[in-house]
């Protein structure tokens, strides 16, 4: 097996850190310390801290599986509820002390770094993009009214599941869970009147 790069070492441990502390809380010596390299060679791979978080967001989002969103072979809502019950276990397995990063650094640094704002807003859109992807797919399929806007819809999707993870961590419990479940894919994403 390849040794793993220091660079990359430093990309896993950042992702950890920034999602467990936040930000700001997260030195550059917490994240080098967690990679099991010295300090100094933070400098030798990444211009800043800023510049290491902008990595970071995008490695967290490939661990979001986000890709899942389109890949064929189940249908189109199907994909998309098993993609948050797959985030609601990631958040119960943490105990629900880490919501998304992407929610966590708009919120504490979005107002503070435009680098992380517009990374931010980026991921965020990516993310968002998918989801439409998947509501125009399930219309395509006559699962979903051909009258909803897709991407208004998945928009909102995704900052209500983004609301739902501030009350499951402030709440330390998965009752919001319920909620966001229960009205997006029981009320908000079913089929057209007279389709069974």
């Amino acid at each position: 097996m390849a040794r793993q790069s220091m660079r990359e070492a430093i990309v896993d441990a950042a992702v950890a850190q920034f999602h467990a502390k936040g930000y700001n809380a997260a030195g550059v010596k917490d994240i080098t310390d967690a990679a099991g390299v010295p300090k100094g060679s933070f400098y030798n791979h990444f211009d800043s801290k800023e510049s290491l978080a902008l990595v970071a967001l995008d490695r967290y989002g490939a661990g979001l599986r986000t890709h899942e969103l389109a890949e064929p072979g189940t249908p189109p809502l199907a994909r998309l509820r098993a993609h948050f019950e797959f985030l609601r276990e990631e958040t119960a397995d943490a105990d629900f002390t880490r919501g998304c990063m992407f929610g966590n650094f708009g919120a504490e640094i979005g107002d503070h770094s435009e680098t992380i704002r517009a990374g931010v807003r980026t991921s965020l859109g990516l993310w968002a993009s998918l989801i439409a992807g998947a509501l125009a797919e399930a219309q395509r399929a006559g699962d979903l009214r051909a009258d909803l806007d897709t991407e208004r819809t998945a928009r909102f999707v995704l900052n209500a599941w983004e609301g739902t993870l501030i009350a499951a961590r402030s709440g330390r419990s998965g009752e919001a869970f319920e909620d966001f479940f229960d009205t997006v894919f029981g009320t908000m994403l079913t089929p057209p009147p007279g389709t069974s």
